[in-house]
């Protein structure tokens, strides 16, 4: 089981596969996503990484979360997920996160809160027909008509669909498809919906009702120091293979000297 990802829904738009078809895909960004601390069995219970995303003030950061990003040393983060994942597949801290993560077209569960809507009806919560347009029915026609019983048991229900509060929850998608990743710009772009309103966090991971694909990165896609890796990460040359490349310090006087030998003679 690999870690997922922490993103921002930036919005949505269309691109077009190689064959013409038009998909609608919804664009989320990976942009500083670090491992802030790693959760083990020996200490917690449990194996699991905790990321964070967004760049936040410091003097807005209590003492207690100072310290946290402090002893990672990662740059305070406006919010911090954590994943459970296999033992083995833990990462060390500090190490930032790539979008590269996922593979195009694996299939992914992403999970975010939904749009709230404040107080909503019967019709537009639960997608009650609603009662007659005509015949006698007066003023009631949205209505979502008796909720109670008899004498018994005379009360209504718990749970009961009826009008109320309508999103702002946490909604989870299965099974969306990765359509395309850019790693240079931080971008994943996921065919469908996502909940969430634009600039939300969502939580993207392996889908758990669908194979993995094969060459996917394990532990994770990391942008230095792991599956993607940049040049700069390269071993530098050692002084040995230095001094061995090197031409030797006494080869430039001694042709010199034999030039000056002939220049005399």
């Amino acid at each position: 089981m690999r870690t997922g990802l922490v993103a921002q829904k930036m919005g949505m738009t269309r691109v077009f596969s190689e064959d013409g078809e038009h998909l609608p895909v919804t664009v989320l960004k990976v942009d500083g996503v670090h491992v802030v601390a790693q959760r083990t069995i020996e200490k917690d219970g449990y194996t699991a990484v905790q990321l964070g995303i967004g760049a936040a003030k410091t003097n807005r950061m209590t003492k207690a979360l100072r310290g946290h990003f402090a002893k990672a040393k990662v740059e305070p983060r406006k919010k911090l997920v954590e994943f459970r994942v296999a033992e083995e597949n833990l990462i060390e801290v500090g190490a930032e996160l790539s979008a590269e993560h996922f593979l195009p077209g694996q299939f992914v569960d992403v999970v975010g809160t939904s749009i709230g809507k404040g107080f909503a009806g019967a019709m537009k919560r639960h997608n009650f027909a609603g009662l007659e347009a005509s015949h006698g029915v007066s003023i009631s026609h949205r209505s979502h008509g008796s909720t109670g019983q008899c004498q018994d048991p005379g009360k209504v229900f718990k749970g009961k669909k009826m009008a109320g509060h309508m999103g702002d929850q946490r909604t989870t998608i299965q099974n969306l498809r990765i359509v395309s990743t850019d790693a240079d710009r931080g971008l994943i772009l996921v065919r469908g919906a996502v909940p969430g309103s634009d600039s939300g966090y969502v939580l993207v991971s392996d889908a758990v009702k669908r194979a993995a694909p094969d060459g996917l990165p394990t532990p994770a896609a990391l942008k230095s120091g792991g599956e993607v890796a940049s040049d700069a990460d390269e071993p530098a040359v050692t002084a040995e293979e230095a001094a061995s490349e090197a031409p030797a310090e006494n080869d430039a006087p001694a042709e010199a000297s034999a030039d000056a030998d002939k220049k005399d003679a």
